[in-house]
């Protein structure tokens, strides 16, 4: 009997290695894509996530005020750079796969789980891309320090779709198009052709992921009759713990489907509207 994508889900979510868990996104991406193709899509199921997913021994997690500054003119600091964003792609591996298992109850089209699929599968290229320059470059991902925080926002978002929708594409996957072209800068500046490739990768296939995220919100819009950008609004001042921070790269977010008019007045309200 073929195991249900659930079940696929859970498994990379309790591997803890981070080039075993996205072998192993590769290999339930493939198995999905190849059962939609032969027009036998495998089973949904109700395989149930663990609360948080599996992580190695290393990198030692830090709360934000304790990581080292990065200073990215020197080669230590582009490493560290480079370490920062393949352990944001290693969370969104993970991300993506929750939102598969977490919310498989909510009655939602295959289309919703071919789109989440495809984005588990690029954060995982994307995580051995930058693991790949890691060890080019003399070291390997889990050789620094490591924002403790990054699962706080599948945590608050555990029990609602929109809320997560909202939070984790249309926020924090957004802001990836936002200081992304800072750091091919970075790295082109420095002569990196190598990771310069690798980035802009990642920028390109990051637009999908806020594009998944916009799409399914506004179907759940629809579905309640909610008016999308007041209620995206709601629920960010809910469950985001920080300040939207401009500049905005406006030009990719409205490719992406998230037009300013559902961010901007968020990063002009007062910084202690959460308290």
């Amino acid at each position: 009997m073929s195991r249900t994508l659930t079940e696929l889900a859970v498994e990379v979510l309790s591997t803890a290695d981070g080039r075993e868990k996205t072998a192993r996104s590769h290999a339930a991406a493939k198995l999905w894509r190849e059962s939609r193709a032969a027009g036998a899509p495998l089973a949904i199921g109700d395989a149930t996530p663990p609360d948080r997913p599996a992580r190695p021994a290393r990198p030692e997690l830090l709360a934000p005020r304790d990581m080292p500054k990065r200073r990215p003119g020197s080669e230590h600091g582009r490493i560290a750079l480079i370490h920062a964003v393949a352990h944001i792609e290693l969370n969104a591996v993970d991300l993506h796969w929750d939102v598969v298992a977490r919310f498989a109850a909510t009655p939602l089209p295959l289309g919703y789980f071919d789109d989440w699929v495809q984005a588990a599968d690029e954060e995982s290229k994307h995580f051995n891309l930058l693991c790949d320059r890691l060890e080019s470059l003399g070291s390997h991902y889990g050789a620094l320090p490591a924002h403790a925080g990054m699962w706080r926002a599948a945590e608050d978002t555990a029990t609602d779709l929109m809320a997560r929708l909202a939070v984790v594409p249309m926020v924090l996957e957004a802001r990836g198009l936002d200081v992304t072209p800072g750091m091919i800068d970075i790295f082109r500046k420095a002569g990196d052709a190598d990771t310069v490739a690798a980035l802009e990768v990642i920028y390109a296939e990051e637009v999908h992921h806020v594009s998944y995220g916009a799409k399914w919100f506004n179907y759940l819009c629809g579905r309640h009759e909610l008016d999308p950008a007041p209620l995206f609004r709601d629920l960010v001042r809910k469950h985001f713990h920080a300040k939207l921070k401009p500049p905005f790269n406006e030009e990719k977010r409205a490719e992406a489907g998230l037009p300013p008019d559902f961010y901007w007045p968020l990063a002009e309200e007062t910084p202690g509207r959460h308290n």
